[in-house]
């Protein structure tokens, strides 16, 4: 008699838990909901390829202890020097970055997607759509996150060994910075607001095709897929990572000049001073030749496929979750609504 009160006191708990939410979620603005489920893709997915990433950096960067023993020997260096956290190394600003980032990118793509449709009603609902829309909605998301982004490559830039143990094959086992609020300050006090945008210009160069050719890519191979597999948890994963493998191909130098503009200031002092995009890009191809454009792209895309595939199905989920409407479903609100306002005004 006891455990069923118990239980029943249970379940309207429960009940009132889930009413609670439920008000919670139909009281949030559609842009609101959009940025809860972009931040939340971009945490899960960034976090799941950390150890990747740290990697990739080491190899842009040109680092020489990790470059020339390869990826399996990186993974065992840092192990040994560093220990497990070595991984995510600069994962925390990593993180601090990606959520706002992924929050935007997602929202703004949105958001273009709705405007571009409800200015030009009778567009095509088709991948050029998602090409413009993700384009614009990428280069705002590095404007507002890009000193994350500098701050995060430079502390995995770092190799730190353990304190009092002397590593051979590590050259510099001295902290720089000691943290993220740390390397804000030196890095503003060092270069100013200009120092915190250091190679940003690579980024926008490369963020606007990339971040357009991804949902060109998800979005069209998306529309071939059967309507009961949709929400195919295999089936987004499987899209997703062939979107990002596509976008990314094509755009990784820039990702490159990006990286060895940020840390330029850590590396030697009689290195050449890195000033433009186009010339950074020409001083690698002629100083470390063609293939360091292309330097820690197989392990991008080891990190692409789960990174990307993860991004878009965390991202599809959320969305379910918080009910916001699928693109179909919100193109024909955005149409009548404004036939009902142009309506409603010739009445008046």
């Amino acid at each position: 008699m006891v455990f069923a009160e118990m239980g029943k006191k249970g379940e309207g708990e429960g009940r009132e838990m889930g009413m609670f939410f439920d008000g919670i979620i139909e009281s949030m603005p559609l842009f609101a909901k959009e940025l809860v489920a972009g931040g939340v893709a971009g945490g899960l997915a960034k976090t799941a390829v950390a150890p990747l990433e740290r990697v990739k950096i080491l190899f842009q960067t040109r680092r020489a202890e990790f470059h020339s023993v390869g990826l399996f020997g990186s993974f065992k260096k840092i192990a040994n020097t560093e220990g497990a956290m070595g991984f995510y190394r600069g994962n925390g600003a990593s993180v601090a970055r990606i959520v706002p980032y992924a929050a935007l990118h997602y929202m703004a793509y949105e958001q273009n997607r709705r405007w571009i449709i409800d200015g030009f009603p009778d567009i095509t609902r088709g991948p050029v759509l998602d090409l413009v829309a993700g384009s614009f909605a990428g280069g705002t998301a590095v404007l507002f996150t890009y000193p994350l982004d500098l701050v995060r490559t430079k502390l995995a830039y770092q190799v730190v060994g353990p304190p009092k143990i002397n590593v051979k094959g590590v050259v510099n086992t001295e902290q720089v910075y000691s943290g993220i609020l740390d390397c804000f300050s030196k890095t503003y006090k060092g270069s100013g607001l200009r120092g915190l945008y250091r190679g940003v210009a690579p980024s926008l160069y490369g963020i606007f095709p990339y971040a357009g050719l991804k949902f060109y890519f998800y979005e069209e191979m998306k529309r071939h897929v059967p309507d009961n597999q949709k929400k195919n948890i295999a089936v987004n994963l499987v899209c997703g990572s062939v979107a990002g493998l596509l976008g990314q191909t094509f755009t990784y130098p820039l990702d490159v000049v990006r990286r060895q503009m940020q840390v330029q200031r850590l590396l030697a002092s009689n290195s050449p001073e890195l000033k433009g995009t186009m010339e950074t890009l020409i001083m690698i191809t002629k100083n470390q030749g063609w293939k360091q454009l292309f330097s820690g792209l197989s392990i991008n895309y080891l990190k692409v496929v789960p990174s990307v595939a993860i991004g878009f199905t965390v991202y599809d989920m959320m969305k379910s979750s918080l009910r916001v409407p699928s693109h179909d479903e919100a193109a024909v609100k955005v149409v009548t609504n404004k036939r009902n306002t142009q309506t409603s005004s010739l009445h008046t």
